[in-house]
């Protein structure tokens, strides 16, 4: 189980880490001013993903690109629909975290000549930022339970060895009693640091 659990770890990591970097750019995508063409695919890649189901997704990633020929490891054909679904909705955090910066503040750092690199650095980030971290947070917990979907591909992360261990000892309730208690070991640490992330950028604010 505890083997289960750091491969479920292992592929968080990966969705979430090359997930926010696909985020960020579809973010700047979906909010462009100067180059509003860029919304179009974005918000259509946004509405795919996020209106398909993850296991559909992984179905897709698996099944379908070994049809094509790529035979990928399993690992990496998991973490190419988790990192494509965490884009989606990260993607759309954000979009609203950068929104949610009043335009006032943003035409006023243009007007004294700030470059857009400065204007997202030091106006639109504080205040982006802030605004993300409880639906990041709340994405994330999601994320961690989205992997048990690997099990249906024969993936063995948590869930698949939680069904391996108990198939071998049937000793199913404290088998899935424990497993939810590893999950819950690792999402509620995430809640615990946005909370004092908040309060530490409040702070600062």
């Amino acid at each position: 189980l505890l083997q289960g659990a750091l491969v479920t770890i292992a592929l968080c990591d990966m969705a979430a880490s090359s997930g926010l970097i696909l985020a960020v750019a579809i973010g700047l995508m979906r909010t462009a001013q100067r180059f509003r063409f860029l919304r179009w695919p974005a918000g259509i890649y946004v509405e795919i993903f996020r209106g398909t189901p993850l296991l559909m997704q992984i179905f897709i990633a698996y099944f379908g690109l070994s049809i094509l020929g790529l035979n990928l490891p399993r690992f990496v054909a998991m973490s190419i629909p988790l990192i494509l679904y965490t884009g989606a909705y990260m993607g759309e955090i954000v979009r609203a975290g950068i929104e949610a910066v009043p335009r006032g503040q943003r035409e006023a750092g243009l007007s004294v000549g700030m470059t857009y690199g400065q204007l997202l650095r030091y106006i639109v980030t504080p205040t982006a930022v802030r605004v993300m971290i409880p639906p990041s947070v709340g994405f994330l917990v999601q994320l961690v339970k989205g992997t048990s979907l690997a099990y249906v591909v024969g993936y063995v992360e948590l869930t698949r060895a939680g069904y391996i261990v108990s198939q071998s000892t049937y000793a199913t309730m404290l088998v899935f009693t424990l497993v939810g208690t590893i999950y819950f070991g690792i999402c509620y640490p995430l809640s615990l640091a946005s909370q004092r992330l908040e309060i530490r950028l409040r702070r600062h604010a």
